[in-house]
């Protein structure tokens, strides 16, 4: 087992180009599903989560081969109706699969998933959805079989913005009859990246405001680039100032970003945008803020442990209110083991800034979780450990290279 072992206390500064975004890359590997022509992706980041569906491809029956930043997707032979438990159980986003397999198979048997342990994030919208347009839905403790003669468009109202539920519903209406509906339908930048994906092989797709609406169409191959993903470049923006440094994130999209940049702003922190370039500087440290996260155009839960370990060092007291993800809460015991302090009362966490972080022996939980931890071990004084980085690099491609190429005294040892 590998650990990272960090030298703390030192300032990063420079600029590091951003990956594409692995929570497009997912649904937009998904898509293949949809037809059996060549689907050719670029700024596919390297990334164990991406390596596993494109496991779980390989598995129903197409043909993966990958060149660097570049993957085709293509289809030599009949597909399988029943998917890996393996992968499925390793990462929620496997589920996707569910959907283009019973339109173009007529059946499907899917694993019930697993993932990070950060909430419930039940399936029951997946489901919801695909019972509206007339499917059969078939539960067990272990997997879900779903099957239709003909799937057929219908008006789906979620309870919930659900990214994952939107994104099967998107890719499923494509071969539904007629004319689907989504309404209270996600949006964040990666949904809109697929439906550009989706677009380009041929789909009739209408977005206004959070409803959507998908015609049935015939799909064809096509070639697409994903967008930057925000989330790294939010990460990687937040290690320069929780360090008191100023770094670029090179490549990306500002729009994307504009909700969390405005709680960098709340936070005392100098944001400077020159095109694709965003650089965050805070060499006199920040103050603390109260930050809300929400479904896009929201702040976004999957900032929420980074931010919160950057205000650890903020002078004054913040609190940040987790509304979508009740579990998010799992960076907190290592924080604390790093001299936080940190108050949590149901979804809000109350943090009260410190002088000093110190270094510490931590285990990553969870993706976002072990990208906090990384932060607070650069932010502390002396020296870290932190295990568990098949957690961390299901998410991150590279990242000790990267933070290292910023000043970082950063070094992955085998424990």
């Amino acid at each position: 087992m590998d650990v990272l072992i960090v030298e703390g206390g030192r300032r990063l500064v420079g600029r590091v180009r951003v990956e594409g975004a692995k929570n497009a890359a997912l649904p937009a590997c998904v898509a293949s599903l949809l037809t059996d022509e060549s689907i050719l992706v670029h700024r596919v980041p390297q990334l164990r989560d991406v390596s596993t569906i494109l496991f779980t491809l390989g598995a129903l029956g197409k043909r993966v081969v990958r060149n660097g930043g570049s993957v085709v997707i293509s289809e030599d032979g009949p597909l399988t109706a029943e998917a890996s438990p393996y992968s499925v159980r390793k990462m929620r986003a496997s589920f996707l699969v569910l959907g283009p397999l019973v339109g173009r198979l007529g059946r499907a048997v899917v694993p019930l998933p697993g993932g990070c342990s950060i909430g419930a994030r039940p399936v029951d919208l997946h489901l919801q959805g695909l019972r509206a347009l007339g499917a059969h839905v078939e539960e067990s403790a272990a997997a879900v079989t779903v099957s239709a003669d003909r799937l057929r468009g219908a008006r789906v109202e979620f309870s919930f913005p659900s990214v994952g539920a939107t994104e099967q519903l998107l890719m499923t209406g494509t071969l539904a009859a007629g004319v689907t509906e989504i309404v209270n339908a996600a949006v964040e930048p990666e949904v809109l990246d697929l439906i550009e994906l989706l677009r380009a092989m041929g789909a009739e797709i209408e977005v206004e405001g959070r409803t959507i609406r998908v015609t049935e169409a015939k799909l064809h191959g096509t070639e697409h680039t994903l967008i930057p993903d925000r989330i790294e470049a939010g990460t990687l923006l937040l290690a320069g100032v929780a360090t008191r440094g100023a770094v670029t994130a090179v490549d990306v999209r500002p729009d994307h970003l504009e909700p969390f940049l405005a709680a960098l702003r709340g936070m005392g922190v100098e944001i400077t945008v020159a095109g694709g370039d965003v650089t965050a500087s805070a060499p006199g440290g920040t103050r603390g803020i109260d930050i809300k996260t929400a479904p896009h155009p929201g702040f976004p839960t999957d900032l929420h442990p980074q931010t919160a370990a950057a205000l650890c060092g903020a002078v004054g007291t913040s609190r940040v209110i987790e509304t979508v993800f009740e579990g998010r809460f799992t960076y907190v015991e290592g924080m604390r083991a790093m001299g936080a302090q940190m108050a949590i009362d149901g979804r809000t966490a109350t943090i009260t800034g410190v002088s000093a972080l110190r270094g510490a022996a931590v285990e990553a939980p969870d993706i976002r979780a072990g990208a906090a931890l990384v932060l607070g071990a650069l932010a502390a004084q002396g020296s870290s450990v932190l295990s568990g980085l098949d957690q961390i690099e299901r998410g991150y491609e590279g990242l000790a290279d990267k933070l290292g190429s910023l000043g970082a005294q950063i070094e992955r040892r085998e424990a």
